[in-house]
């Protein structure tokens, strides 16, 4: 089964339960971007989810999300996709994963991952090196199928989750593809802020 045209709404799962070990150990959603937390961007990344889950700590937030931690804790991110997955209240054909710290992502980034998923199973963001982030969508059942059992997902990539699936990479526009690992990071994507309002 491949993902066609034409679907009634996807679900979306915003990672943001690491433990930001370069940051000190700073819960990454509350770091402020343009003077809002990483979490708020995330959220508007996906504002055309008809159902989101936020895998991490809760935080205050007025939009209709479910927060989860992940099981096991710490488990990593394939963990916590797992975890987000198996909280969704409804069943939707596809979903949306993110990661919290990419404040550069867009709705219109899913709408392009979307569009290039039909007669895949899913499309994926990657970097001009081929690097694949943690942006991407995917067939909620071709999901099910590869999932491992509840100890195999402690320590599981994402890339090793995924890697049976037939994904399409997407190539970025502008900083999509920017994430905030280091202080170093932060600083960069706010001066670029500061200096140039970009195209968002």
């Amino acid at each position: 089964m491949v993902i066609e045209l034409g679907l009634a709404g996807f679900a979306a799962i915003v990672l943001a339960g690491g433990q930001g070990s370069r940051l000190g150990g700073v819960d990454k959603a509350s770091i402020e971007v343009d003077g809002r937390p990483l979490l708020e961007h995330a959220l508007d990344a996906v504002l055309d989810a008809s159902e989101v889950v936020v895998v991490g700590h809760q935080v205050p937030t007025d939009r209709p999300v479910t927060f989860v931690r992940e099981e096991p804790r710490f488990g990593g991110p394939a963990a916590g996709l797992l975890t987000g997955r198996d909280m969704l209240l409804r069943s939707f054909p596809t979903i949306a994963v993110l990661a919290v710290d990419m404040p550069r992502l867009a709705p219109g980034t899913f709408r392009r991952l979307q569009e290039a998923a039909v007669g895949h199973e899913g499309a994926v963001l990657a970097d001009a090196d081929g690097r694949r982030q943690l942006a991407f969508v995917v067939e909620t059942a071709r999901l099910d199928a590869v999932r491992p059992d509840h100890e195999g997902q402690h320590g599981l990539s994402i890339r090793a989750l995924l890697e049976p699936l037939d994904l399409v990479e997407v190539a970025p526009l502008g900083d999509e593809a920017r994430d905030i690992d280091t202080w170093s990071d932060l600083r960069d994507i706010a001066g670029e802020a500061d200096g140039d309002a970009g195209p968002y």
